[in-house]
């Protein structure tokens, strides 16, 4: 087992392999102690492919920037040939992928080692990854707490120290809320950044991307670099663009920066989220940077209508797409009750309904146009408190029977208009009500982790950018990695300390 594992990012340990000081079977195998290690207690790999990655290698790698460093993918669009493909359902338990999805392939092309996959909510549905299927993913700075969502057990993984750096796909906040609840550096491209097909052009409208969580910047800068770029599948033709890693290099010029610490969904923010915003400007402002307190104009309603329409009625497609894949129909896929409520509500909106509220998504992007017309960034908490605790965002248990008996006599009318639907998106929406507005304005947003909470518990610091605008955010992002390094801070290492 290398012993020095841990302290190395992904292009550290792939520089390691190409001076001959270690062999990429030997990094696999210590990989693999690492998560026989580190994985019973916080439950971040739900497959193992280990003799999938030893056949990689016996096979022959790439020659790529990564090329002999082990990676874990998660579990939801990460289609690998021959490998299971669970979504984080019970439904797609024994589903075999067929073939490599883009991204996939574009990461096997960097020379990766993928040996398992990681742990999700049902259908990435969930800012925590408790899905019934596999059991909860727990925090690995925290056991009792969540390490976010969708991308929950990439992150664990990674701040577990089983992997550098994992894949994670972000359609509400899923790589970014993962790396702030996990003391990690996490970036959701622009719209059409990186590919999503062949199997869907776009996924959730346009407002999901896949990418990477990471410890370090330069990873995912040079990740950027490989997987960036439309596939024949694109429905938008976004010009390739290189130069990611290279850019850290170039200094850093002063920018003007909006920070706001009020909720977008208008609804209640903890002292740790503002004090971990307040922290971040002090150190933007040491930098050179102007820091200014600024509110975009969004309307809170219209946020709410406009994620919520879009969520739901993706749900509903995603199980009738389910149903007819699996041989089965809508009221009979084995999904979580919660799913099967949010599809029928998803099915009630009219055309008209989903229409209107996706006519929206432009004047939000209109409203973050004009502020960037004074401001290169704005700055928010990633998260709206610290990571919630394993089961915080569970139904209570009266709900939980209700939903269960409205679901099996048809009631979902009644369930409706007792308003319980709405109130549990609320509840939700207040831990997490940053996130969702990127993924809308199909703008770059990343969360960078700054600060940590007297518990123990890291938070990060989300910055968005314009359309299309990585290379800044990566190149600030680098400069704060510098000015206050988090890559050594770790649980294992914390505890160590402690």
């Amino acid at each position: 087992m290398f012993k020095d594992y841990v302290n190395h990012d992904a292009l550290g340990l792939a520089q390691l392999i190409k001076n001959k000081d270690i062999s990429a079977s030997e990094l696999l195998d210590t990989a693999i102690a690492q998560a026989e290690q580190e994985n019973p207690a916080i439950n971040a790999i739900i497959t193992k492919l280990y003799d999938f990655g030893h056949q990689q290698i016996k096979h022959g790698l790439p020659e790529g920037p990564f090329s002999g460093v082990p990676f874990l993918l998660k579990d939801l669009l990460g289609s690998l040939e021959g490998t299971p493909l669970s979504n984080g359902s019970a439904a797609f338990k024994g589903n075999i992928s067929p073939s490599d999805s883009e991204m996939v392939k574009r990461y096997k092309s960097s020379g990766l080692v993928i040996f398992g996959k990681t742990n999700t909510p049902e259908f990435g549905l969930m800012g925590v990854t408790e899905p019934k299927a596999f059991g909860p993913t727990r925090n690995p700075w925290n056991l009792n707490h969540t390490p976010g969502g969708s991308s929950g057990g990439s992150g664990a993984a990674i701040a577990a120290g089983i992997v550098p750096m994992a894949s994670g796909g972000d359609g509400g906040g899923s790589i970014r809320i993962p790396a702030a609840c996990c003391g990690l550096f996490g970036l959701k491209p622009s719209r059409g950044r990186t590919p999503t097909g062949p199997y869907f052009s776009e996924y959730w409208d346009g407002a999901a991307a896949e990418h990477v969580l990471t410890r370090s910047v330069r990873d995912s800068a040079a990740m950027l670099d490989v997987v960036a770029g439309p596939d024949g599948s694109s429905p938008y033709p976004v010009r390739k663009e290189t130069g990611y890693l290279t850019c850290l290099e170039e200094p850093v010029r002063p920018l003007k920066i909006a920070y706001t610490v009020q909720s977008f969904f208008d609804r209640p923010v903890t002292e740790d989220a503002i004090k971990s915003v307040q922290h971040t400007v002090k150190l933007l402002e040491s930098l050179g940077h102007t820091v200014e307190a600024v509110h975009p104009y969004i309307n809170a309603n219209d946020l709410t209508d406009s994620y919520l329409t879009m969520y739901y009625g993706h749900v509903a497609a995603d199980l009738e797409f389910a149903a007819k894949l699996l041989n089965s129909n809508f009221s009979n896929l084995d999904v979580e009750d919660t799913t099967k409520l949010m599809g029928y509500i998803g099915k009630k909106i009219s055309a008209e309904q989903f229409v209107t509220a996706k006519r929206r998504w432009n004047n939000f992007s209109q409203s973050m146009h004009a502020l960037h017309q004074e401001y290169d960034l704005l700055l928010t908490p990633t998260l709206g408190s610290e990571p919630v605790r394993i089961g915080e965002f569970d139904l209570g248990l009266l709900d939980r029977i209700g939903t269960k008996v409205v679901n099996a006599l048809g009631l979902q009318n009644l369930l409706l208009k007792s308003g319980l639907t709405k109130k549990l998106a609320l509840e939700n929406l207040e831990k997490l009500p940053f996130t969702q507005l990127a993924n809308l304005t199909g703008q770059p947003a990343m969360s960078v982790p700054l600060y940590w909470t007297e518990s123990g518990l890291p938070l990060g610091s989300q910055f968005i950018a314009p359309l299309g605008d990585e290379k800044t955010l990566l190149q600030l992002a680098h400069q704060l990695e510098q000015a206050q390094p988090w890559f050594d801070k770790t649980p294992a290492k914390e505890k160590a300390s402690s």
